[in-house]
């Protein structure tokens, strides 16, 4: 009886995983599957992500507006998605007995709000699958056994000196220096990372006195060309976080590394309305309704301690009727509402999903397996490679499909 391929999974985190359980479902028994983790409990990161409810996807199916969450690797992904998208993960969690919910902006949770739930279905399924997860398995080296012109198979060496051959490895490791230094000498590129997904803290202003509020719909963007993010706003005692600060850390998360963040940012609060649109507005309100007393749109669901601080930097006092507005006060009113300036020093940290935009070059990697083009049999998934999401659950969606699309491909090279 021929031997069973053995396979290392390096990394007990969610692709890690994942792929583990895919490979098993794909090969039925075929190979012999470990996984190895340099710390004592596997999972860390799913069990925190979400405020511990974990956001194991998003109920966003168009493979293509998908694809569009992803400030880097959204061209490789747009296929990727095809092959495993959102709908296929509910399945597959659906199939094991856990059921996920959708809240209003698309995010979904398992109906527990609860992490555990998710973590306890991997053990479960692991368990069931005989696939072993070996603890404090620190890696040190990866060696290709190369004759000729051909990679079979790979030396794997551990911290205390112990060394294994494995057919396969995957590596699933996430945003890990050391390891990106082992695989610089194999031969691939490291794209320097750099953070993503981080809030922004502001020079001191006195709209951080209205810590806690959400201002529903903003745009916001670097100064002076940069990429537009839409969301609602959350407004902290440090500066500003919620989905629209995030998505914009995470698209221009290289321009504000390069920058030591330190830039100027603009801020429309009433995203879908121009300075102009709105000027025009209220002008026609002053010839309209004089005897009204100036308001904001009910449509902008604007709190009302937001709509003060806007008078307050446009220098109008409350309670003022249309008819003792200047043309003046109206512009400048404008201007505050749709192009607020305020000024970024420094990064905070976002602690419940935080991401790295860089790793292993995307163009090292052939997308329809997950192989390296330089090391045939090495596979990797999720967050060692240079790919990344902006908040909502995408970067877990792209582990499952990076997983599954790597257990494919290594059905592929086994059976062959």
């Amino acid at each position: 009886m021929a031997k069973k391929p053995k396979i290392a999974i390096i990394g007990a985190g969610a692709s890690g995983c994942f792929v583990a359980l895919q490979i098993q479902e794909q090969l039925q028994g075929l190979c012999e599957i470990q996984i190895f983790e340099k710390s004592k409990e596997p999972l860390s990161k799913l069990r925190i992500s979400g405020g511990g409810r974990c956001n194991v996807t998003h109920n966003l199916f168009d493979p293509e507006l998908l694809s569009e969450r992803y400030p880097r690797g959204n061209k490789e992904l747009r296929w990727a998605f095809e092959s495993f998208g959102p709908k296929d993960t509910i399945e597959w969690f659906q199939k094991r007995g856990v059921k996920l919910k959708a809240e209003a902006d698309g995010r979904m949770f398992p109906t527990t709000d609860s992490s555990d739930t998710i973590i306890q279905c991997f053990l479960n399924e692991l368990k069931i699958k005989h696939i072993p997860i070996r603890f404090e398995q620190g890696l040190v080296g990866i060696y290709s056994n190369q004759t000729s012109d051909q990679i079979k198979g790979f030396r794997v060496l551990w911290e205390g000196g112990v060394e294994e051959h494995f057919d396969i490895v995957v590596l699933a490791t996430g945003s890990n220096r050391k390891i990106w230094s082992i695989l610089e000498k194999l031969g691939h590129k490291i794209v320097t990372p750099v953070p993503s997904l981080f809030t922004l803290t502001l020079e001191n202003t006195d709209l951080m006195e209205l810590t806690g509020l959400v201002v529903p719909h903003c745009e916001i963007k670097v100064l002076p060309k940069g990429k537009p993010q839409k969301g609602p706003m959350l407004i902290t005692h440090w500066g500003l976080s919620g989905p629209c600060a995030l998505r914009l850390s995470a698209w221009e998360a290289r321009t504000l590394f390069e920058a030591d963040y330190k830039v100027d940012l603009s801020v429309n609060w009433v995203f879908g309305k121009s300075t102009q649109s709105i000027e025009d507005d209220y002008l026609s309100k002053k010839e309209r309704t004089p005897a009204d007393k100036l308001a904001p749109d009910p449509e902008w669901k604007l709190p009302s301690r937001f709509w003060e601080w806007i008078l307050k930097e446009s220098k109008i006092q409350a309670n003022k009727r249309y008819s003792d507005i200047s043309k003046s006060e109206i512009r400048v009113l404008s201007l505050s509402l749709t192009q607020t300036k305020l000024r970024m020093v420094a990064k905070g940290v976002f602690k419940e999903e935080f991401v790295t935009a860089g790793g292993i070059s995307r163009k090292d990697i052939q997308f329809q397996t997950m192989e390296s083009k330089l090391c045939p049999g090495l596979f990797f998934t999720g967050e060692i490679i240079d790919v990344d999401g902006i908040t909502g659950g995408f970067n877990f969606q792209n582990a499952w499909t990076t997983a599954t699309i790597a257990a494919q491909g290594i059905r592929k090279t086994i059976v062959i």
